[in-house]
């Protein structure tokens, strides 16, 4: 069987149900860096790219930017950067199965390998749009150097980008860049747009160059939604290759749903102008009420239960709404605790709707959403998307949230780590080993070393550094955490889950 390549494009036989690239798409010019090599840019950034060339719309391909030395770049390079994605849900009481061989990445760089290389894009007048997407803890200030090569953290490495074609264009105004994050964090763009000029003072650029940075370039606060898994299990893999009629090691799966919604005006517009091909981009002034449903109900879901669905034995999110307990919790949660704690002023039937719209998105067969996935930098997003809605919800009813402080006692009891190995920490679950990929497990394994479930309880909710905030100031906050994550441990989670929540609880709006 062929493996997927330029060359082997040409060997397919034709496919109604099987999208191919033209071959006059590969001869596009570079438009976009993007830093992050990940299934979620793959499958919603770069297939509405790729989705606008096919309508010769935007006619631009991608230089993707790898930070990391984890992962294989081989792939790319074999595949001649192409992918498939299957796109598999429901739209409007329509089944949707398509599958695109995306043909928009056009090179793949190592920044510590090839970082010459991407300052050599950044001075490309072909050049217009930067895209990002480093987790939620990538948008950082670090103290950097960014002369070295390459600079440490992606604020280091898109400055030395933008100074590079600074100097390229002797500061021309025309030549400024439309720089769009997708990290799941509020005003991701704002954000990176402040890291960057305090990084450029930090580093003693001119004063001409900051004005550029200032007034030629645009950041723009953006939100990607979709559910995209990435590769699927062995025996789905093996099903899709048989369908397909050919191997592809970058084989990708998401649902059909799709939001890219970005803040911006007519200038913002023009440059992007793959907006046009996909109902799914949405350019506006404003993209608040967009960023908060999304980041605080479907997101803010995710990191509540994934802790509590992994450790009750669910691998994956459709297991958990297959179960009568676990999709009780997850309905609940969401209806009854997050949209009284959404932080913003959004109509509540909206929220309800936009509720109902997650949970069927939950339930999509056709999608293996992993919940060990959803735990990668745990700590990170439960501060990030769930702890305003807390402290929001105190606010407004001033009562603890009985599912809030169940999912965080959960969190805190998966952050209990047994051992350390290569680096990496690892639980444990039912006898077998998990990673724990947080920045936080270090901290937690020594607590969990040395102190009880309580003390415990007590000093992460004390860490203003992990929240922004005391959270052992909240009525009754600490106590009942302590409580339930006490339970967790003496009981098991499934045990304790069962007898504190039956389905005749489930929230009905």
């Amino acid at each position: 069987m062929n493996s997927l390549s330029k060359q082997s494009l040409s060997t397919f036989e034709f496919r109604p149900d099987i999208s191919l690239p033209a071959e006059s798409l590969f001869a596009l010019p570079e438009r976009v860096l993007q830093f992050g090599t990940g299934v979620l840019l793959r499958g919603l950034p770069d297939y509405l790219i790729d989705k606008a060339n096919r309508q010769g719309i935007f006619n631009g391909r991608i230089v993707v930017v790898k930070s990391t030395d984890g992962g294989d770049m081989t792939a790319f390079a074999r595949q001649d950067n192409l992918y498939t994605l299957c796109i598999r849900g429901v739209d409007n009481q329509r089944l949707v199965e398509e599958n695109v061989v995306c043909s928009a990445i056009s090179r793949v760089l190592s920044a510590k390998h090839h970082w010459n290389e991407v300052l050599r894009v950044a001075t490309s007048p072909d050049l217009q749009l930067v895209i990002s997407n480093t987790t939620e803890v990538g948008i950082q200030l670090v103290q950097d150097d960014i002369l070295q090569g390459p600079p440490v953290s992606f604020p280091g490495k898109l400055l030395a980008v933008l100074y590079a074609r600074y100097n390229a264009f002797a500061g021309d105004p025309t030549k400024g860049l439309v720089i769009v994050p997708t990290e799941l964090i509020p005003d991701n763009g704002t954000k990176l747009n402040d890291i960057l000029l305090e990084l450029a003072h930090i580093n003693g650029l001119d004063g001409a160059f900051i004005d550029w940075l200032e007034t030629a370039n645009t950041c723009c606060n953006s939100l990607v939604d979709r559910i995209v898994p990435g590769r699927p299990d062995p025996a789905t893999q093996h099903a899709l290759t048989e369908m397909l009629g050919y191997e592809d090691d970058l084989l990708t799966i998401s649902e059909s749903y799709r939001l890219w919604a970005i803040e911006g005006d007519e200038q913002v517009k023009n440059v992007l102008s793959f907006h046009q091909a996909d109902d799914g981009i949405i350019i506006r002034p404003n993209i608040d009420q967009f960023r908060e449903l999304k980041l605080r109900l479907l997101n803010g879901t995710h990191t509540l239960s994934c802790g509590l669905a992994f450790l009750s034995g669910m691998d994956t999110v459709r297991e958990a709404m297959e179960d009568d307990v676990l999709s009780a919790f997850m309905q609940s949660v969401m209806l009854a605790e997050l949209i009284p704690g959404i932080p913003y002023s959004v109509d509540e039937k909206v929220a309800q709707r936009f509720g109902f719209q997650v949970l069927d998105r939950f339930r999509n067969p056709f999608i293996e959403h992993r919940w060990l996935a959803i735990t990668m930098q745990y700590s990170a997003k439960m501060q990030m998307r769930n702890v305003p809605t807390l402290l929001h919800y105190y606010r407004q009813l001033n009562v603890t949230p009985r599912y809030v402080t169940i999912g965080f006692a959960a969190y805190l009891l998966f952050m209990r780590a047994t051992h350390q190995q290569d680096d990496t920490w690892y639980g444990e679950r039912n006898g077998e080993t998990y990673p724990i990929y947080d920045d936080q497990a270090s901290y937690f394994a020594g607590l969990w070393a040395r102190l009880t479930p309580q003390e415990l309880t007590t000093t992460v909710l004390q860490n203003t550094s992990l929240w922004g905030h005391d959270l052992t100031q909240l009525p009754g906050f600490a106590v009942v955490v302590a409580s339930h994550l006490t339970q967790l441990v003496e009981r098991g989670v499934r045990a304790t889950l069962s007898g504190y929540f039956t389905t005749a609880e489930a929230v009905t709006v």
